[in-house]
């Protein structure tokens, strides 16, 4: 994927990031890919906070992945400031062309152009694989998280 780029992602890319976030069992669940408006004011809300980075790697004119990454300065470990990874995608046709690694590696890579110490993610139990593939790329399963439905 020599041609790759990882940019913001922008409202005309909304409908296929939508369309990864739900082509999985869990995805399916609580996704709606028939009604964009929350998706396109959940993306203005992002755009509108420099902690929030809502990216998307396109290849070929086609968007093909997508992460979010947020900064979040602290208290804890010394003031230190930590990145958060959340709702990496990756389109089924391009699964295992090494893709993955690159959103991941980008979302390292602007941690520490962003000042963090630490970068975390949290992966659903049932995604074995995932979880397979954040080891491969460094991290390490440390934590037990914990989740409530408001």
């Amino acid at each position: 994927m020599e041609d790759l780029e990882i940019r913001v992602a922008a409202a005309h890319d909304v409908p296929a990031i939508v369309g990864m976030l739900t082509d999985d069992p869990l995805g399916a669940q609580r996704e709606s890919p028939d009604d964009l408006g929350p998706y396109l004011a959940a993306l203005e809300r992002l755009s509108a906070d420099p902690n929030q980075h809502l990216v998307v790697a396109v290849h070929k004119d086609r968007v093909v992945g997508t992460l979010q990454l947020t900064i979040v300065p602290g208290l804890s470990r010394r003031g230190s400031t930590r990145s958060i990874i959340e709702g990496v995608r990756i389109h089924a046709d391009e699964r295992g062309s090494g893709l993955g690694t690159r959103l991941i590696e980008w979302a390292i890579g602007e941690s520490r152009r962003q000042g963090c110490q630490l970068v975390q993610l949290t992966s659903d139990n049932t995604r074995t694989d995932a979880h397979q593939f954040y080891e491969r790329l460094g991290f390490s399963a440390s934590h037990v998280g914990f989740k409530l439905a408001l």
